[in-house]
């Protein structure tokens, strides 16, 4: 049972409106390492542990779905060591991933192109999301060589494809169209069927998007905190959370939009 209650840090979370998704862009690990005169590589790896704790205890405290930003694709332009690092960690991740589903029930997603990826990483990607269909619990998603212009230009292109298919006349394309709707628009993307990200949590320092979830995104609460991503832990979540329950949810609205109670 988790206790609410942070006694140290006088931190209390109600759990009946904790966020149901929650984003994070994983940012810092490179900096930590160079903090500590360790190659950048080591601080891939620190992250991904974190990457771990966080998760578990996201699926302890009843959170439904988390996404985090593992690899853009403009990731692809640093250098071919760091690089063959990450994947390295992410093939070690899934391996261990695999063969504690069962235990864990967590439904695991990939966001992004995966198409490029090694055949081995995308053997395990299908393996890790087939395996995933047998279960109910908390579904992390982890967004790779995800970038999200790529994504609305691929949801665009989709939606072009079928109006060209399935309607031969300019005035039956225009019929379409006027029918178009963010919620069709919206399950042409990599997270359909995912609900939009209530609460987005930037490490690291920096206060931009880096472009994840630019549609998702619209009426998302964001925080943004200076510690690295290695050094973030439960109690760091445990503040994010803590403004995000602070803060009333307008949605546009000049009243705030009163959430149906969670269980």
């Amino acid at each position: 049972m988790i206790n609410f209650f942070k006694k140290k840090d006088k931190q209390v979370l109600k759990p009946g409106s904790l966020p149901d998704h929650i984003a994070i862009i994983m940012d810092g690990n490179g900096r930590w390492a160079k903090k500590r005169a360790l190659p950048r590589t080591a601080g891939h790896a620190a992250g991904a542990e974190t990457f771990r704790r966080v998760a578990t205890y996201c699926k302890d405290i009843g959170i439904k779905y988390l996404t985090v930003y593992a690899f853009s694709t403009e990731n692809f332009n640093r250098p071919q060591g760091e690089i063959d690092a990450i994947m390295g960690l992410l093939e070690k991740y899934l391996y261990e991933s695999i063969e504690k589903m069962e235990r864990d029930k967590v439904k695991m997603k990939f966001l992004g192109d995966t198409s490029v990826l090694s055949p081995k990483l995308q053997e395990l990607i299908a393996k890790t999301e087939e395996l995933s269909k047998k279960f109910d619990g908390v579904q992390v998603n982890i967004c790779l060589n995800y970038g999200s212009r790529a994504e609305i230009l691929k949801a665009v292109r989709d939606i072009a494809k079928a109006l060209y298919l399935e309607h031969d006349t300019a005035s039956s394309h225009e019929d379409a169209l006027s029918e178009l709707t963010e919620d069709t628009f919206a399950n042409h993307l990599y997270s359909a069927d995912i609900p939009d990200p209530d609460l987005i949590i930037r490490p690291g320092g920096e206060m931009r998007l880096s472009n994840f979830l630019l549609w998702q995104a619209a009426y998302s609460e964001y925080y943004f905190t200076d510690t690295l991503w290695p050094d973030f832990n439960e109690k760091e979540l445990d503040r994010a959370i803590a403004v995000y329950q602070s803060r009333e949810r307008r949605y546009g609205n000049i009243q705030p939009r009163r959430e149906l109670s969670k269980p």
